[in-house]
């Protein structure tokens, strides 16, 4: 299978301006992303909609595109990057990568879990998942800001969820972590290229209104989410304090 990654990055954000460019071990942010899942895959490009990131993705060796300011989600611009890299040179992909750009550490083999969902024919589009362990505590399993997923037998997801989920009838809520395995998502996609150009015209479903979440939009018309599961913790970055920390965990694992 022939696979591009396509890495979306904003200028603006609300919590923390300009991201993609901050420093952090001495590299841009959007850099260190770049390296990373250049590990695992051999083509990848920045989408941005700002001058400034471009030159700087481009002053680094790496490949960019301009897009448009008025997309809604990273789903969205990861598309017209997509249209726009086949358009300019001839070629077309079978599945592409949507890697957040706030990722600096994810790792290739979280990329490589993701890649191999497509090992199965029915997989449309694929994430990945990480176990809550019992050390997270009931907080962060109960924390909104951590969507929850429920997997099949055959490893496809049946639903994502703000909620707990599954709820553990009969079972003391502070013994949930102990008594089953509860999955965290990791926002990163896959499509192959067909479904991503689909889910891209799909209109607002009504249970992706309710949570938040587009990958309900996907589910709800239908289509096949293969899930990967990781053990790999990563950190992201929102906000600059993020950044702080993400500046102590590379200090640590560069020692």
């Amino acid at each position: 299978m022939k696979y591009i990654a396509i890495i979306p990055a904003r200028y603006a954000s609300t919590r923390f301006p300009a991201k993609p460019l901050a420093m952090l071990g001495g590299k841009p942010v959007i850099r260190r992303v770049c390296e990373q899942v250049s590990l695992a895959v051999d083509d990848v490009v920045v989408a941005t909609d700002d001058e400034r990131i471009f030159a700087a993705v481009e002053s680094f060796g790496g490949k960019a595109v301009m897009t448009s300011a008025e997309h809604r989600s990273g789903t969205d611009r990861c598309r017209e990057a997509y249209d726009t890299v086949c358009r300019e040179r001839g070629c077309s992909y079978d599945v592409v990568i949507n890697v957040q750009g706030d990722e600096p550490f994810i790792s290739p083999s979280q990329i490589e879990a993701i890649k191999r969902c497509f090992d199965d024919p029915q997989t449309d589009i694929a994430t990945l998942v990480k176990p809550f362990a019992a050390e997270d505590g009931l907080a962060a399993l109960e924390n909104p800001n951590s969507p929850k997923v429920v997997l099949d037998n055959s490893g496809h997801a049946v639903y994502f969820s703000r909620s707990v989920i599954p709820y553990l009838r009969g079972v003391e809520r502070g013994q949930w972590l102990a008594s089953h395995t509860f999955y965290k998502h990791i926002g990163m996609y896959a499509f192959r290229a067909a479904a991503l150009a689909a889910v891209t015209e799909l209109p607002q479903s009504t249970l992706e209104l309710a949570e938040s979440l587009e990958q309900l939009r996907w589910l709800e018309n239908g289509y096949k989410i293969g899930v990967g599961i990781s053990d790999v913790e990563t950190i992201g970055i929102d906000t600059p304090e993020d950044l702080e920390r993400a500046e102590e965990f590379l200090k640590r694992i560069t020692r």
